[in-house]
């Protein structure tokens, strides 16, 4: 009994060592809790300064942004855009770094960086993506791509880490997809995709992994 035990144990560390070699698991739910935070602020100033507090449609505030006879400033929602991703960035890296420090292993490995490659394929095609949308002045599908791209990132990450990063980013693409055919709704699904999503897989894989 204590020798089938003993090899019980073994088996467990083996299995252990063998998801450590082959998956980044110093990747926090705090980040993910954080950065759909910020996004829900950043989105809630452009509704409160930028649409003026409801009174421009996000559809007609970005059309605006192409019509010569309507001029009105894209700078300050490229700041607010510009400024939720470096939060976002910041707060992934500083919970992760601390999550990797507590649990006494090393941030950058071969598969941390090989999980970061498949991550920033989709996202730097998904960025040239919406910059030719910009160029051919399509601005209201630039949400859904963003998400698209975003959940095809994250899918293609997935396997190198835990699997709730695959789940997260089907659920990206899914809303992505529907926001293609209701692109006016732009904001909307920017808080759903990136706030809400982020918040709710940031929570459970803090009570998972981290409690």
């Amino acid at each position: 009994m204590k020798n089938d035990l003993n090899s019980f144990e073994d088996i467990k560390v083996i299995r252990k060592m063998m998801e450590e070699s082959t998956r980044f698991l110093s990747l926090s739910g705090l980040s993910g809790v954080f950065a759909g935070v910020v996004s829900i602020i950043g989105a809630y100033l452009v509704y409160l300064f930028i649409l003026d507090n409801g009174a421009i449609e996000f559809s007609t505030y970005l059309s605006g942004l192409t019509d010569p006879n309507y001029p009105v400033s894209g700078w300050l929602l490229i700041v607010d855009a510009l400024t939720v991703l470096g939060l976002a960035i910041t707060f992934a890296l500083v919970f992760s770094l601390r999550k990797a420090r507590r649990d006494k292993k090393k941030f950058m490995t071969p598969i941390s960086l090989r999980m970061l490659l498949n991550l920033s394929i989709p996202l730097f095609t998904g960025g040239v993506f919406v910059i030719a949308l910009v160029l051919a002045d399509q601005l209201l599908f630039i949400v859904p791509c963003l998400l698209i791209f975003y959940g095809l990132a994250l899918v293609n990450a997935g396997k190198f880490t835990f699997s709730e990063i695959f789940y997260l980013g089907l659920l990206e693409i899914i809303i992505g997809l529907v926001a293609l055919f209701v692109p006016e709704w732009g904001l909307i699904f920017w808080l759903a995709g990136f706030g809400v999503l982020h918040i709710i897989y940031g929570a459970a894989m803090y009570r998972r992994y981290e409690r």
